[in-house]
């Protein structure tokens, strides 16, 4: 049985080898349907290879703070937050064309390959990694479901699964919508907290702590801990989008900006830019394909107005809110210690 020092390592190779073992079966069945949906299946199993496995932490952690032990059927249905991950990746990557992932093709690059010599290939490939995503998501389900858990203890979250669905699949629509709209803090924030920072911290905490029957004074502190924290973790996503390494980051960095993507980053650095900024700003982001030419003078502009500056001003204000409410809750210690673990490696991320 692991000890209760939060050991992110050896938990993470736990989550892994659940949804190595639960999709490989899948991918098989899948795949027995017909010889041709093969590189459909190997998409699934290219979907769960790589991950931190926060979303997992998060829901585990949400257990464990309550007083539950650790349990290997609690694990399962924390590995099924990441399925739900991969399905939103998936989509996210196809709605933005994205070309990479973890250093890899996206779905709807690679399987350009199996419909090569169709005609519309390209719409042909995009239209089979949709029905990837689909598919993940109907998989987080039924992981959950086959858990082990006990079905009392399932159906105390379950409501939660639609909250979840609802206000991600919300959050992508409002980034859609937003997209090419004037930038605004106001309005990027909220597609973040919508988009990512709800599905990411705060829902698997809650249903976390909902499996394990938590009451609603744990519950509103878990709110208060994962929103910000959640809203931090988008932040930092953000800066990374421009200013990481693709090497570290395995993703384009282009795509933000080659997108219009409404991010917080982009919105204040059109809040601090005067006039000529404001047209220099117009300028590069009119440009279908950026060189590194152009992104590099969108972020020269950025620095000059401090704009990044500003946006790891909010991640550590926010981190800073979801520690004082992680204070307040009366937890164990040691999931108080993961969760301010968590928090820091949420935040401080540079990949």
């Amino acid at each position: 049985m692991p000890s209760d020092r939060w050991e992110p390592v050896a938990f993470k190779t736990r989550i892994d080898e659940v949804l190595r073992q639960f999709i490989a079966q899948e991918a098989d069945q899948f795949a027995a349907i017909d010889p041709l949906l093969a590189p459909v299946a190997e998409q699934l199993e290219a979907a769960v290879a790589d991950g931190k496995r926060l979303r997992a932490a998060f829901c585990y952690w949400g257990w464990r703070a309550v007083g539950q032990p650790d349990s290997d059927a609690l694990v399962r249905a924390a590995a099924s937050m990441e399925l739900v991950h991969a399905a939103a990746v998936v989509h996210d990557d196809l709605i933005d064309d994205s070309p990479l992932r973890h250093g890899r093709p996206t779905a709807h690059i690679a399987l350009r390959g199996a419909v090569r010599r169709r005609p519309r290939a390209d719409a042909a490939a995009r239209s089979l990694a949709m029905l990837v995503g689909d598919l993940l998501m109907a998989l987080a389900g039924q992981l959950f479901a086959t858990s082990g858990l006990p079905a009392a203890y399932l159906a105390r979250a379950r409501p939660l699964w639609s909250v979840m669905a609802r206000e991600l699949i919300a959050g992508e629509c409002l980034e859609i919508l937003r997209t090419g709209a004037g930038p605004d803090t106001t309005a990027s924030l909220k597609v973040i907290r919508y988009k990512t920072a709800k599905y990411t911290v705060e829902q698997p905490l809650l249903i976390g702590g909902a499996l394990a029957g938590a009451g609603a004074r744990l519950r509103e502190g878990y709110a208060a801990y994962g929103l910000p924290l959640g809203e931090a973790f988008q932040l930092r996503d953000d800066l990374l989008g421009l200013f990481g390494d693709p090497e570290r980051t395995g993703k384009a960095n282009s795509d933000d900006v080659r997108g219009h993507r409404p991010t917080a980053l982009l919105a204040e650095t059109w809040r601090l830019a005067d006039d000529n900024d404001r047209e220099r700003l117009r300028a590069l982001l009119g440009r279908r394909r950026p060189d590194a030419d152009a992104l590099d003078a969108m972020r020269e502009l950025m620095r000059r107005l401090k704009a990044p500056d500003r946006i790891e001003d909010m991640i550590s204000a926010r981190v800073r809110e979801a520690l004082g409410a992680l204070h307040d809750l009366d937890v164990p210690t040691h999931a108080a210690s993961a969760l301010t673990a968590l928090a820091q490696s949420a935040a401080d991320r540079r990949s």
